[in-house]
């Protein structure tokens, strides 16, 4: 059964401590939160509150000794929000483990970019069946981590349904160099920041093919073209994609290799496997997994969208990745309409 939450005062918390987690942790406390991060690495815990750093995801950047973090879940009973940074692909399962020990009432701010593979569900779809009581919301938007730890200016978009809360929620969250912008559009906010990651592999293979600043560019005008078509058939607000979760996170991701989606897509086009790419790093690549969600729920409303079904041609289905691209610009002419 859900705990009651206290109000004024209360610590905030933050589910995931790899580098967006720790980063969102940190811009938290320096507002000044009482903050519980959850980490599931046991050698992640002991190390933020042994020496205030985060040595195997933000290695080198000191923490605000108001970050406590926490192994157990009993740590976040009296956090009233609560910012889940998940991996889309485990976000049921965690969900499912804090469920006992969610405050009465609370806001659980969804803070991970993607689309459930299988089910094809969104995250606030997978909140709704596994914390029904939860307040959902959603944090989204161009935004490294490196930046935002550094307390370097950013803006994101915060979705909630509930206004009232989703106030409460900008005076909690935001600071003068965090600056969350407020939406109803929880859909939109979605799939905003789980396209743009699959997109993002398009981008990178365009740079590591050589094919052109102009094919870049166009790459991402006609992958915004898709991302808010399904969108769109999802029910959200075509204005909402045209924002910061949207078009904002697309030209972020799709322009710098600090991406990992765009930097995956980087070494693909220089004729790395994929295996061996994500077996060098230790943080997820959302796109990868992503992808085949993206175009099994795209093609179930009817909704085309040939870049990311060429992107899940190739990370799922081991396509070449010359013939992929000459398939696309086999494509036949048409206008120009969303």
């Amino acid at each position: 059964m859900s705990k009651p939450a206290r109000n004024a005062g209360a610590p905030l918390g933050v589910i995931g401590a790899g580098a967006w987690g720790t980063a969102l942790a940190q811009t938290l406390a320096k507002s000044g939160h009482e903050v519980r991060l959850w980490a599931l690495e046991h050698e992640v815990a002991r190390a933020i509150n042994a020496t205030h750093q985060n040595p195997l995801y933000l290695e080198g950047v000191p923490l605000d000794e108001k970050v406590r973090a926490a192994e157990d879940f009993h740590a976040l009973e009296d956090c009233p929000t609560v910012l889940v940074v998940t991996p889309a692909q485990h976000m049921r399962a965690t969900l499912e483990s804090f469920r006992p020990h969610m405050a009465e009432g609370a806001a659980l701010v969804l803070c991970s970019k993607g689309i459930e593979r299988g089910t094809m569900k969104l995250m606030t779809e997978v909140l709704a069946e596994t914390c029904p009581e939860a307040v959902p919301a959603v944090l989204s938007g161009p935004s490294f981590a490196i930046d935002v730890v550094w307390g370097l200016p950013t803006a994101v978009t915060l979705a909630c349904a509930d206004e009232t809360r989703g106030r409460a929620l900008l005076d909690e969250i935001g600071s003068p160099a965090f600056r969350p912008y407020l939406s109803g559009d929880l859909v939109g906010a979605e799939i905003g920041g789980s396209v743009k990651n699959v997109l993002a592999i398009a981008a990178g293979i365009v740079e590591g093919r050589g094919m052109g600043k102009s094919a870049h560019a166009a790459l991402i005008a006609r992958g915004f073209a898709e991302m808010t078509r399904l969108a769109v058939a999802l029910g959200a607000k075509r204005e909402t994609l045209a924002g910061l979760c949207g078009l904002g996170d697309l030209v972020l991701t799709c322009a710098s290799p600090q991406s990992r989606n765009m930097s995956c897509g980087q070494a693909l086009g220089r004729g790395e496997s994929l295996e061996s790419i994500l077996g060098q790093r230790r943080s997820v690549t959302e796109g990868v997994a992503t992808a085949p969600a993206v175009v099994a729920l795209a093609r179930s409303r009817g909704v085309e969208m040939p870049i990311c079904e060429a992107v899940d041609a190739i990370v799922t289905g081991g396509a070449d990745v010359d013939e992929t691209i000459a398939g696309l610009l086999a494509r036949p002419f048409r206008d120009e309409g969303l």
